[in-house]
């Protein structure tokens, strides 16, 4: 019985089996159908996606091909009306020059009768001198028969007759017209110097240089001198000075052709006496502490000038040479001060003549920069200053007022003669200057002396303090016309030979008396 039963479930178990097989054949069969249709249904997608994206690609090309069409069409019609337009320039062109052309034949044609015509005229011409020639020499001869001179002797005394009387005639004429001149002149420049002076009054130059310090008393040049000489080395060789002890009381003298280093060290030594501590290493502290202190100072004083003036945008450099004027003096003048009332004159002078008041003002001011430098370089202030502006962007008017201030170089502009004229003014003025008397008694000696070295001058005075010079000379050997060159002639070499403040008016004068005693 159980075995009935088992067969019985294994044949069931294989029948399950052999069914479950069948149905995963079955399955798997429709799944690969399912797969194959899926395939097939991607593939005819791809196919159409491919299709359109051909369609598309294809129909961008041609869009893309069309463009370019127009553009290459639109580009040959711009190059054909280019070459149109160009065609007809040159079109244009080659008539002009046809039309040249047939002038130039023209005017040739007319030169040639114009030569043809001149050269007879010159034929002509000839001939008419050969014959005039002949009749001239005819006449020379029968006046060397009738006179005893041959030509040349009555050449010279011709010639030098004409020359006595045209010498004459010519300095007449010329003394003529420089009075005249002058009068005008002197007219409008009193009127514009006048009006200068009265707008801008300044106080007399009371400041001298400095090259003196007082002492409280005598026992501080014994503390300044120090041990074995020790601290006025330092001082010295802090500063670049000399200071000069000797008999005079309560007084040191400072001597240095740099007058910075003139004025840190007067500064320095008055801060010691103070102070009263003075040794090695406190007098390099003050010296340093002093020469940063003038920097400030020096620059300070080149922008106080620069707004004094009104002037403004200049180089940093320049407005630190303006400020080191502060301590350069010419014949006792301040130069600072004397660049400011330069600039004040030219400005007004300018402003009266209508001309650009800033830039005469400028051109005023730094007309004597070259005087900050000349004691550190070699040259003239002239020079020096000139270059320094230069190199510093100035003004081409302004260089060359510092060029031709006292006449080294030609003035270019009228600016430049304003200049030179409010620097005269500056500097003429009562008390802006002063000179020794041993320089002052040199000046008068050589200016006597210069205008007694021509022939004719009798006596010579040096008159208002060496700013006129009276000339005498003898009636006999220098007429009215002769005493007009005379002038000329000392005036320049004066002017070559001599440095002096101001100008210097020579007047020669011809006195003829004629006396009778009436018995």
């Amino acid at each position: 019985m159980f075995e009935n039963i088992d067969s019985s479930i294994l044949i069931a178990l294989l029948f399950g089996l052999i069914i479950g097989i069948i149905l995963v054949m079955i399955l798997n069969k429709i799944g690969v159908t399912r797969a194959k249709q899926k395939a097939q249904l991607m593939i005819q997608t791809a196919e159409s996606e491919s299709e359109n994206t051909l369609r598309e690609a294809i129909l961008e090309g041609k869009t893309q091909a069309y463009e370019l069409k127009l553009a290459a069409e639109k580009e040959v019609k711009q190059r054909r009306s280019e070459l149109s337009a160009y065609e007809s320039r040159l079109d244009r062109r080659e008539d002009n020059l046809n039309m040249r052309d047939k002038q130039l034949l023209n005017s040739e044609k007319s030169n040639e009768d114009k030569a043809n015509r001149l050269n007879a005229k010159t034929n002509q011409i000839e001939k008419m001198e050969q014959e005039l020639k002949s009749k001239i020499e005819e006449q020379l001869v029968q006046l060397e028969k009738i006179s005893t001179l041959t030509i040349d002797e009555a050449k010279a005394r011709v010639m030098e007759q004409v020359e006595t009387q045209m010498e004459g005639e010519i300095y007449a004429y010329i003394r003529e017209r420089e009075e005249r001149a002058h009068e005008e002149a002197e007219l409008k420049a009193k009127e514009i110097i006048g009006v200068a002076i009265d707008r801008y009054s300044h106080d007399e130059v009371t400041e001298r240089t400095v090259s003196v310090v007082n002492l409280p008393n005598e026992e501080m040049k014994g503390r300044i001198i120090g041990r074995e000489g020790r601290n006025i080395r330092a001082i010295e060789a802090a500063t670049g000075v000399d200071l000069i002890i000797d008999d005079t009381p309560e007084v040191i003298t400072i001597s240095c052709f740099n007058p910075i280093r003139r004025e840190i060290a007067r500064q320095a030594i008055e801060i010691l006496i103070k102070d009263g501590r003075i040794q090695p290493g406190r007098i390099e502290d003050v010296v340093a502490k002093v020469t940063a202190e003038l920097d400030l100072t020096i620059k300070k004083a080149g922008e106080n000038a620069l707004f004094e003036l009104g002037i403004h945008r200049m180089d940093k450099e320049l407005v630190k040479q303006v400020g080191t004027l502060k301590y350069r003096y010419s014949y006792g003048q301040n130069a600072l001060q004397h660049s400011v009332e330069v600039g004040h004159l030219a400005g007004i002078m300018a402003a009266e003549l209508g001309l650009n008041q800033n830039l005469a003002k400028r051109a005023g001011l730094l007309h004597d920069i070259g005087k900050s430098l000349d004691f550190e370089v070699e040259g003239s202030h002239v020079e020096l200053g000139a270059r320094f502006a230069k190199k510093h962007g100035e003004n081409a008017t302004v260089i060359n007022a510092i060029e031709s201030h006292h006449g080294d170089s030609e003035k270019t502009g009228i600016i430049s003669y304003l200049v030179s004229a409010a620097d005269s003014l500056s500097a003429a003025r009562p008390g802006a200057r002063f000179e020794s008397f041993e320089n002052y008694i040199q000046r008068l000696e050589q200016l006597e002396g210069i205008a007694n070295s021509f022939d004719g001058v009798e006596r010579t005075f040096a008159i208002q303090a060496g700013r006129e010079v009276r000339v005498m000379v003898v009636p006999d050997k220098v007429d009215d016309a002769q005493s007009t060159k005379l002038a000329r002639e000392i005036r320049d070499r004066i002017e070559n030979e001599m440095t002096y403040p101001g100008q210097i008016k020579v007047t020669v004068i011809r006195e003829v008396r004629k006396s009778e005693i009436a018995k």
